[in-house]
């Protein structure tokens, strides 16, 4: 049951997250009935930093298209940030798990 609300969650924030983006930053929506925790979090994450980098490159291409102006420039570092934010999550997430599995491994022996 906890794994339910929490998947339900994320998926809701997943779909959230985009909010206010064009429908070709939409993606399809993640059925988390049938992973493990781990998988849906993963999934998830990958998913946010996959939209995440669809926005960067549509708005590199608005710049580029000769709207250069400061504030485009100021929405393009801080689209980057966040793609980078996501992928930082993403990769302490997977490390944090290995670590987990290294550390009951460990206690078996």
């Amino acid at each position: 049951m906890k794994k339910a609300i929490i998947g339900s969650a994320l998926a809701v924030g997943l779909l959230f997250s985009g909010a206010g983006q064009s429908s070709a930053n939409v993606t399809q929506p993640i059925d988390l009935r049938n992973m493990d925790l781990e998988t849906a979090l993963m999934a998830v994450q990958q998913q946010r930093v996959q939209l995440l980098d669809n926005q960067l490159k549509a708005q590199l291409e608005a710049a580029q298209q000769g709207n250069a102006q400061q504030i485009d420039m100021l929405r393009l570092q801080s689209m980057a940030n966040k793609r980078n934010e996501a992928f930082d999550v993403m990769t302490n997430f997977i490390k944090k798990m290995q670590d987990s599995r290294s550390s009951i491994i460990g206690n078996i022996r």
